[in-house]
């Protein structure tokens, strides 16, 4: 068989649905392999950035690696800012890309950008296949290594001249990445590290619901009985309501859960990326850490570990739960939880008369969201709203690109989200700025056939400079722009638009666009 139909039976041997990409005169030959895959479905996207943030998105809830694909040059350049952005925020993510022939890469040549190179920082494996017989067995360390703690981007690029080429080898066997749990006297080291303070405080982050580790998690947390603080990427960890529950942390300012953090005398730290937010801006006080992540801790000075138990979250927190933990309940002083929810706006009480204000509504997406809804956030002022407010009902139901920030996710997200749970309800978030930036994939979106809703939040500026400028020089410059009729612009693509001018009229196109199973909507929200 010829190289592009073997890469396409390895991609089915790692249960691959969707491809996400453009193709180009370099991926011709994958694409006729394609074209005879009776499992894998291209998605013919607008934009290779879009077709990266889709498999981002896709992978972070199918739990496997999302799939994107470009061809040579500006194709594959244009992939980096997606695949960047699902490395930082440890999704799996493959990217292939098509490359010159070798027989022209040594000498300037038409299109010939050396990817690898440019992709390696932005990767966690980057690689050439210089020849064919290598083949399956890239593909199988490629998915292992985008797949096996921490998750990350991992990048294909196959030469032209290699795609046509006859070989007689077949797909690697799938196995299973082994799992590793702390030693015995770790755990014991932990449990008296435990027993010996008086005010633990338990900070999660993302690789709980990465490791499937929730139940566990809360089994351990409802045992010890002190207050729990998220990472934007670990809300809905612990339900709104719990009482161990201090919400969310990790803000630039006004970061009302921090106090919590300066009382405590140990900090259980499960599964926080450092990416999440760095130690200096939350530890100021170097409190303690006892580490519980399936990597060792990186060192710094803001970070000082104490104990340390390194092993897949969900056999760890096992192991940890059936020691005799002491339970350690404590409030914090001040009214601290009141605080937050007052803060953080947690428990507003919406009427139809007031504002189109980011919390009112986010307020009303909370109140009719189930525990399948998906709700994806776009980086501007409004995620640090989202970062607040919204509480989701299931951990994993809120996803925000955090650890590269990246503006004009949340349409091409929703895209992979609804491809990877087509039953739960998704809506997208986004700001005007991020809106536009992915605004061609409604097109993508139309043609799949796919129902969700996408919010813009319309006030012509990018908000958040905008105020960081005020705060900095009392003026701002550079952050006001025209937008286009987005009724009219969705229209265009086909799709139901609406503009609500009062929060109650808000209210019931949110209802009716909620109960909509094949139907994409936009709300365009003037503030």
């Amino acid at each position: 068989m010829k190289a592009t139909d073997l890469l396409v039976q390895c991609l089915e041997n790692e249960g691959v649905e969707y491809i996400f990409g453009i193709m180009g005169k370099e991926t011709l030959d994958l694409m006729d392999s394609l074209s005879r895959s009776k499992q894998i479905q291209f998605v013919n996207v607008r934009h290779e950035q879009g077709a990266a943030f889709m498999a981002d998105v896709y992978g972070r809830l199918a739990k496997k690696a999302g799939v994107c694909l470009a061809t040579i040059g500006p194709g594959a350049t244009n992939l980096l800012t997606g695949i960047a952005s699902a490395n930082l925020d440890h999704s799996p993510v493959v990217a292939i890309t098509g490359q010159a022939g070798l027989e022209r890469q040594h000498q300037e040549s038409h299109q010939y950008l050396d990817i690898v190179k440019i992709v390696e920082p932005a990767t966690k494996w980057s690689v050439q296949i210089k020849d064919s017989q290598t083949l399956s067995t890239i593909i199988r360390k490629a998915f292992r290594v985008a797949q096996m703690e921490k998750p990350g981007a991992v990048l294909i690029e196959l030469p032209e001249n290699l795609a046509s080429q006859m070989i007689p080898t077949q797909p690697l066997p799938i196995t299973p990445i082994p799992k590793s749990i702390p030693v015995s006297q770790a755990i014991e080291d932990a449990r008296s590290l435990i027993d010996q303070s008086q005010k633990p405080v338990v900070i999660l982050g993302n690789g709980v619901i990465r490791q499937d580790a929730v139940k566990e998690l809360l089994t351990f947390v409802e045992n010890l009985s002190s207050p729990v603080i998220h990472s934007f990427m670990a809300k809905g960890i612990l339900p709104k309501n719990h009482p161990l529950n201090y919400f969310s942390f990790g803000f630039n300012k006004d970061d009302v859960a921090l106090p919590i953090i300066e009382e405590a005398d140990l900090l259980i730290v499960v599964g926080f990326d450092l990416v999440e937010k760095l130690p200096k801006d939350w530890n100021k006080k170097r409190r303690p850490i006892l580490h519980i992540d399936p990597l060792p801790a990186e060192m710094d000075e803001h970070y000082p570990i104490k104990g340390e138990l390194v092993g897949d979250l969900h056999e760890t927190l096992q192991a940890l739960n059936t020691m005799d933990l002491s339970s350690k309940p404590w409030v914090p002083i001040g009214n601290l939880k009141e605080k937050i929810e007052d803060a953080y706006q947690l428990n507003l009480d919406v009427k139809g008369n007031q504002s189109l204000s980011i919390e009112n509504i986010l307020t009303l997406v909370e109140k009719y969201t189930t525990e399948e809804t998906i709700v994806i956030s776009d980086v501007g002022a409004h995620k640090v709203s989202i970062a607040r407010t919204y509480q989701p009902k299931q951990a994993g139901g809120l996803i925000i690109s955090n650890g590269l920030a990246s503006m004009g996710i949340a349409l091409p997200g929703a895209i992979g989200a609804k491809l990877a749970c087509p039953d739960a309800p998704v809506i997208s978030i986004t700001g005007d700025g991020g809106a536009l930036m992915n605004i061609s994939e409604l097109e993508t979106a139309k043609r799949l056939g796919l129902s969700f809703i996408i919010i813009v939040l319309n006030n012509s500026a990018l908000k958040l400079e905008e105020q960081m400028m005020q705060e900095k020089f009392n003026h701002s410059f550079g952050t006001d722009f025209r937008n286009p009729d987005f009724v009219q612009l969705a229209e265009s693509f086909g799709i139901t638009a609406v503009r609500p001018t009062q929060l109650n009229e808000f209210e019931q196109i949110l209802k009716v666009a909620l109960n909509q199973s094949n139907e994409l909507t936009m709300i365009d929200i003037i503030q």
